[in-house]
């Protein structure tokens, strides 16, 4: 299934909401060297119930509005 989200890097706490069709997912990691962007395959992979290789950036890696893969059973 493809998600789309949007990243809220260095946020005080992780959570992760729902908006319309996008989730909305704030991580601690600052937005440098794919932090970011590895804490969120790590708490989308937590929120699915799916391991962390299962869940793939497609597109967006330099944007906070991202598509999201993640592979299900």
């Amino acid at each position: 299934m493809r998600v789309k989200v949007r990243v809220k890097p260095g946020s005080k706490r992780v959570k992760v909401e729902k908006v319309g069709d996008t989730l909305v997912v704030s991580v601690r990691s600052p937005a440098r060297e794919g932090k970011a962007n590895a804490e969120l395959t790590e708490v989308l992979a937590e929120y699915y119930g799916v391991p962390k290789s299962r869940v793939r950036i497609v597109r967006g890696h330099r944007s906070r509005d991202k598509v999201v893969e993640i592979e299900e059973d």
